[in-house]
């Protein structure tokens, strides 16, 4: 076995556990594949050397994102111009790119344990390290593919309201390496099988907990599936009667309290369509008690671009979408970046970021916390002023993908958010995946994908904070830095000992 594992077959079987690590996501559901494959990497990087554990590192990430990220493709071809070689090149690119990071993972690892009946603790707090890195800073973030949100529905999701999604990855991780200590170390097997046995059975108690009340009466909402293909969302041609459609499917929910547009739902600026449009259906709203949540793009006087949620109603109010989308919204890397897109005659905005502490918007009665589009995807921005917030609220337009995996992974990100904040969560999209989550994460309502929909149903106004809610990552993140930290000090007495 250990002849198999240094060879080149061990090169082969790291990117088909990375295959099978990304089969435990949305839409495939095998949540209990990224055990095995997070197992197997550690197993493999056992006694390599330094170069060959990070090629290995490599090949598992490739395997990951380039089965896991490889929707990026369907986004580049949304426009017919753009050919196919092309695409496919910068396809490839991408998925490489973030192959980096389980490389980084495997450098450390091999470099930094003291201890054979510790090292596990060193691959856990190393591997949640780098997904934190990955998700919070590089490009802005790109939490995607992060091992705890395969456990949405596991006994390991009880961890997610009290550590949220890095301190629950933290506990996922420590089982799959332990899985191998059970297989190496056979006088402590019996203390390492008790130790797996516990993380689930905790897991199992804290998810039957209640962190969160509710706080006042139910509220009727009404969330409008569009379903407007991506490549005639901008045509002008096309805007009355995308205008008309969101209109028609409103009226028909007027005894609804809140009404909610996907992102982008309106093609136009704010001021092109704010006196023959926006204002009276404000006013038609008002007459029957409803408010309106939609989504389009603002220009402020300065000439700054922003991508925004706008309230229609007795409070109305904006947000301007704070965390952008790199290569979407804002180009990295210029002008490279640039200069390839343009071959493919893609043509994206160029955004301006709102404030951070922005006041929550309001309807019903209840503030509520905005995300747009990947904000979603961040952990401490949907917690910042959850407080004085009854539910979340996010839109998104993933017309981008049509035909590919990203709207699931997306749509199970989401439903992170809410069982880390404890409120229930009102997803609208342009093309799926639209649906009503509730406090606990699970999925109420949801529309068909590729269709025009609307759903209903009534939502509980939320009170109180999670545990995470109130302390963030920033414990978690410390814990793993303490230990790699001893790590380091241990390692570098050790060598003065030699």
């Amino acid at each position: 076995m250990e002849k198999l594992l240094k060879s080149v077959w061990g090169d082969v079987f790291a990117v088909i556990a990375g295959i099978l690590f990304t089969l435990s996501f949305s839409p495939f559901d095998f949540s209990f594949l990224v055990f095995f494959a997070l197992a197997f990497f550690r197993l493999s990087l056992i006694d390599l050397t330094v170069k060959r554990a990070v090629l290995r590192g490599f090949l598992f990430g490739f395997g990951i994102f380039g089965l896991g990220v490889s929707w990026v493709f369907a986004s580049m071809v949304v426009n017919e111009q753009a050919g196919f070689a092309l695409p496919m090149f910068l396809t490839l690119l991408y998925c490489s790119f973030w192959a980096i990071f389980p490389a980084i993972s495997a450098y450390l690892y091999v470099k930094l344990p003291v201890s054979n009946r510790l090292d596990w603790l060193v691959f856990s707090s190393v591997w949640i390290l780098v997904e934190y890195i990955r998700g919070e800073w590089v490009l802005g973030g790109f939490p995607w593919l992060q091992i705890a949100y395969s456990q949405l529905d596991s006994p390991l999701s009880g961890y997610i309201p009290v550590l949220g999604a890095y301190g629950t990855g933290l506990i996922m991780a420590m089982i799959s390496a332990l899985l191998i200590q059970v297989l190496l170390d056979k006088k402590f097997r019996k203390v390492y099988l008790l130790g797996i046995i516990s993380l689930f059975s905790l897991g199992a108690i804290l998810k039957s907990v209640d962190w969160v009340t509710v706080s006042g009466n139910p509220v009727k909402v009404s969330l409008i599936q569009g379903n407007i293909a991506q490549k005639d969302k901008w045509a002008v041609e096309n805007r009355n009667l995308t205008l008309k459609q969101y209109y028609d499917d409103s009226v028909a929910h007027w005894q609804s309290n809140v009404i909610i547009w996907p992102e982008t739902a309106i093609p136009a600026y704010f001021e092109d369509v704010k006196e023959d449009y926006l204002l009276p259906l404000e006013r038609e709203a008002i007459e029957h008690n409803t408010d309106i949540i939609t989504s389009l793009p603002y220009k402020d006087k300065a000439g700054k671009l922003y991508n925004s949620v706008l309230v229609l109603g007795a409070e109305r109010a904006m947000y301007k979408k704070i965390h952008l989308l790199p290569f979407g919204e804002y180009l990295p890397w210029q002008p490279v970046s640039g200069y390839l897109l343009g071959l493919m005659n893609v043509r994206l905005g160029d955004f301006s970021s709102g404030k951070v502490d922005q006041p929550l918007l309001k309807v019903a009665g209840h503030h509520f916390v905005t995300s747009i589009c990947y904000e979603d995807a961040f952990g401490e921005q949907s917690i910042h002023q959850v407080e004085q917030a009854r539910f979340l609220v996010n839109v998104t337009n993933d017309g981008w993908f049509d035909g590919s995996i990203e709207p699931y992974q997306h749509m199970q990100i989401a439903r992170m958010r809410a069982l880390e904040s404890g409120r229930y969560l009102l997803r609208v999209t342009n093309t799926g995946v639209s649906a009503i989550v509730d406090e606990k994460g699970k999925i109420i309502r949801q529309a068909p994908v590729m269709e025009r929909a609307v759903i209903t149903s009534d939502i509980k106004p939320m009170s109180g904070l999670t545990p995470y809610a109130r302390i963030g990552n920033k414990p978690i993140i410390l814990l793993i830095a303490l230990i790699l930290f001893c790590s380091l000090v241990g390692r570098y007495f050790l060598k003065s000992k030699d």
